[in-house]
């Protein structure tokens, strides 16, 4: 794979879909669908998803390719692939709270080492350049032509005085017990894929999910973690977390800054 072409095409496809996404966002209204798993999908989501998986498949026909909205596509995949949310954070753009993102990664021998998460609501947007290093570039953002990026690294944790970023949508009793382990000095919640970029960014320490997620939804943000010097393991025995399993679901994981001193998951 070359990284430089991958990164330029995933940078660029993630500005487009996002001003996709934006004209539907800013709309009067717009239809919302329930899908078969009664998640809700709306024409952003469809719209944001035919712009990427098409950009993709032109780019690299011979790199399988996983996208959240293509069912065909959850199967048959092996550990090496692109794999696409076009719209991370469904439920906050339904009520307009802005966090919602754009996720493109590419996951090679089961690890996210590539990936570009784009918030245009926010303004944000967070990529590995072609070396894997993360940087956040400022907008206004041009899908040709990169703007200025600043090299992001996680932060030197105080495990005395932490800073926990939690899901928005899905925090629930089994979540709080485990983050009250830790000498907490900030609490702050968040949508999407938004909460792993904040650990690589250095505004928060720890992310615990103790709730379901599919890979479509974290590879973007762990690669961008992982380029940002930070790691994401699995709940249960806190080995690595890997991509390319049966039907792409998560197991429970954390994402956190290397200083962060876990605390036991039993």
């Amino acid at each position: 794979m070359n990284h430089e072409e991958l990164v330029s095409v995933m940078r660029r496809l993630s500005i487009e879909a996002g001003t996709k996404i934006m004209e539907i966002y800013e709309a009067d209204d717009f239809d919302v669908k329930e899908k078969s798993d009664s998640s809700p999908v709306t024409a952003a989501d469809e719209a944001a998803d035919a712009l990427i998986s098409a950009g993709l498949r032109e780019a690299f026909p011979d790199v399988d390719l996983v996208t959240e909205e293509q069912a065909e596509s959850h199967t048959g995949a092996g550990d090496t692939f692109l794999i696409v949310d076009p719209l991370d954070g469904t439920k906050e753009f339904i009520k307009r709270r802005g966090d919602f993102t754009v996720n493109i990664a590419y996951v090679e021998s089961g690890v996210p080492v590539r990936g570009v998460v784009y918030a245009p609501a926010k303004g944000r947007m967070f990529y590995t350049t072609a070396t894997g290093k993360t940087v956040e570039e400022a907008g206004p953002f041009d899908p040709e032509t990169p703007g200025e990026t600043t090299p992001i690294t996680v932060r030197t944790s105080d495990n005395d005085a932490l800073l926990v970023v939690a899901s928005k949508s899905h925090r629930d009793q089994a979540t709080d017990d485990y983050i009250s382990k830790y000498k907490v000095e900030d609490m702050k919640s968040a949508g999407s894929s938004l909460k792993f970029c904040l650990v690589a960014a250095g505004e928060a320490d720890l992310y615990p999910r103790l709730g379901r997620t599919m890979e479509w939804d974290t590879a973007a943000g762990h690669a961008v973690l992982l380029g940002a010097g930070g790691k994401v393991v699995r709940f249960d025995d806190l080995t690595p977390l890997t991509y390319g399993k049966a039907e792409h679901a998560n197991p429970f994981f954390i994402a956190y800054a290397p200083d962060v001193e876990l605390k036991e998951t039993n």
